[in-house]
């Protein structure tokens, strides 16, 4: 690179999208096409053991492109956005060094938007402060903390559902360690060094959304994923915050007794479809800064990803 000359921006794609949209198939298909590596964007995939039902990549997958970012943590270990936005950041410099492209593939939003956001750094959490708000939600109601953050920070509490203690609570921690609000600490963040991104988002209809939640969960089922969630809560794992997760929650109440399968089984398509349309809502709000281009049906993917392997390579200058 010539003396004074800018350096350039770490290069990056990234295929967002809610659960079962087609990311991954998409993902890999593009790779291939473009000499790239994926970069799973999963908040589930980065626990060990948890395979089947967080739709990790196959073996096989695996061995056509190289994967980062999964198996970072134990089933029983704290994991967060920060945490996996700076893993994220140094695997994109590595991968861009060797000349290929990072290809960011998956559907949590909290973890995209931390890397090409950046969050703020917040004091750790307190015991006695969450366990006092757990006590004020049983004697006053969850609805009566909700009214207490809208009176000090009125955009955090149009964000957070009305009946989601946890998220309440954190922010109304914060206030009280900090005495500042949880929007004014986000927007005084130092945002991260940007990226050079080529970003698509599969936005596919919440009707054929819902079929293919159904399918997945079913492939699921036929692949072992009852077993799976016994050998983890054999394991020692029963408690563990990641077995709170989609199917996970609901085959393991089928374990206890709670549940039929058949149950459990149509409480995860549901807990699913409900997340899916989280996810959309959540995308579609994305800045317009990152040049999102929208995807409404990945079915013609072949198609799909020569056309995007085109656009990338002429915007990127792939040789």
């Amino acid at each position: 690179m010539a003396v004074g000359a800018p350096a350039r921006l770490r290069r990056a794609i990234a295929v967002l999208g809610p659960t079962a949209a087609g990311k991954s198939s998409l993902g890999l298909a593009l790779a291939e096409r473009v000499g790239g590596e994926i970069l799973c964007c999963d908040s589930m995939q980065v626990y060990r053991g948890l395979d089947i039902g967080t739709g990790k990549p196959t073996a096989a997958e695996q061995a056509r492109v190289p994967h980062h970012l999964l198996d970072l943590a134990a089933p029983d270990e704290s994991f967060h956005a920060g945490r996996w936005s700076a893993a994220a950041r140094a695997v994109i410099t590595e991968v861009n060094q060797r000349d290929r492209l990072p290809i960011i593939v998956g559907g949590t939003g909290l973890y995209f938007r931390a890397l090409v956001q950046g969050l703020f750094e917040a004091p750790p959490p307190d015991p006695e402060i969450r366990a006092r708000h757990q006590a004020e939600a049983s004697q006053l109601g969850v609805l009566a903390l909700h009214e207490r953050l809208r009176g000090i920070d009125p955009e955090a509490a149009a964000r957070i559902l009305p009946g989601d203690l946890l998220r309440i609570s954190r922010a109304l921690e914060i206030w009280e360690q900090t005495g500042v609000p949880l929007t004014t600490l986000h927007r005084a963040a130092q945002p991260p060094e940007p990226l050079e991104l080529h970003t698509v988002l599969l936005d596919p209809e919440l009707e054929a959304l819902r079929v293919a939640i159904s399918d997945r969960v079913d492939a699921m089922m036929a692949a072992g994923f009852l077993g799976e969630v016994a050998a983890l809560r054999a394991a020692g794992f029963a408690g563990a915050r990641a077995l709170a997760g989609l199917g996970y929650k609901q085959l393991g109440e089928h374990l206890e007794g709670k549940l039929s399968l058949d149950e459990a089984v149509g409480e995860t398509k549901r807990a699913t479809g409900a997340y899916a349309r989280r996810q959309r809502t959540w995308f579609r709000k994305e800045p317009a800064a990152l040049r999102i281009t929208r995807v409404v049906s990945a079915s013609a993917l072949t198609g799909l990803a020569d056309e995007l392997a085109a656009a990338v390579s002429s915007r990127f200058d792939l040789r």
